[in-house]
């Protein structure tokens, strides 16, 4: 069973029918604030990472902090939100060097500061493995926040960045592509978002089966990191970077995007009877946390 699958079966009958929520499913859980429409929303998200899993015990410690919060702040983009709080829970394994915690929380708040985060407490508890869990609270403020499941047929499919090569620093120094995210869902260019933290071969799958479709690539055009295989640049995970797609009907976006991040147009949104190319399938695979690496 694929950590999709186990969480599904974990999840079933959790799907609301009140329309000022959104459920399971997506990077963030929404809640509308006020009025009709989204108007005012806000994004809740939960991430955690472990010792061994997400990082080894030789890391700089304030790099270990500063992931553990970029993650979440990395998911909140993806709605096209801004962080606005968050909580921090702390597990400590028996033996833990207090001079390490107040450094790994030095990076917390180093980039809580950066993108003016209020850290308003958390809990501390015994664990096996050091382990920090974020819970934070982004906001979309007089516009929609972006979902995965609102792709349409034709729909051009971009992502930013480069991907692959991500296992030596990357995945500690990544910027959350916030302010990208916020100005293609506040400028209504996104018509579904995610961001890529288990790699392209899972995440864009994901986003199309939520959306009900299909999608056709063009592998030439993926923008692998220097030193990444094809492969990587699907299956590696933890690039945090975006991922979107946009109706052909939107010409001009592109020239107005004002950012000096790259971007690039990878393939096309097509019907779920669309069937998929072999060249294409067999780089679809990505990190799962169930499988065997």
């Amino acid at each position: 069973m694929t950590e999709e699958q186990f969480i599904e079966s974990l999840t079933t009958g959790w799907k609301t029918k009140n329309a000022q929520l959104v459920g399971v499913g997506d990077d963030c859980a929404v809640v509308r604030a006020s009025g009709s429409g989204f108007g005012s929303a806000l994004l809740l998200k939960a991430d955690a990472v472990v010792e061994g899993v997400h990082f080894l015990r030789t890391a700089d410690p304030m790099l270990i902090g500063r992931k553990a919060l970029a993650r979440a702040v990395s998911d909140v983009a993806a709605m096209g939100g801004v962080p606005r709080y968050a909580l921090v829970t702390l597990g400590l394994p028996s033996g833990f060097q207090p001079v390490r915690i107040q450094k790994i929380y030095k990076g917390i708040t180093a980039l809580a500061k950066e993108w003016k985060i209020e850290l308003l407490g958390g809990e501390t508890t015994r664990t096996r493995d050091l382990v920090l869990s974020i819970s934070l609270v982004g906001e979309c403020s007089g516009y929609d926040p972006v979902l995965r499941s609102t792709a349409k047929e034709g729909d051009e499919i971009w992502v930013s960045g480069f991907l692959g090569n991500t296992q030596t620093v990357k995945h500690f120094t990544f910027e959350p592509r916030v302010r990208e995210g916020k100005w293609l869902a506040e400028k209504k260019i996104a018509s579904s978002m995610m961001d890529l933290s288990d790699g392209l071969g899972l995440d864009l799958p994901r986003l199309a089966r939520a959306s009900g479709l299909s999608f056709e690539l063009a592998l030439d055009q993926i923008p692998c990191a220097k030193g990444a295989t094809l492969k990587q640049a699907f299956r590696e995970g933890e690039d945090y970077e975006l991922l979107w797609t946009v109706s052909p009907e939107k010409k001009e976006w592109r020239k107005k995007f004002p950012f000096a991040t790259k971007i690039q147009k990878i393939g096309v949104m097509k019907k779920r009877s669309f069937k998929i190319a072999e060249s294409v399938k067999e780089l679809l695979h990505g990190y799962d946390h169930l499988q065997k690496r």
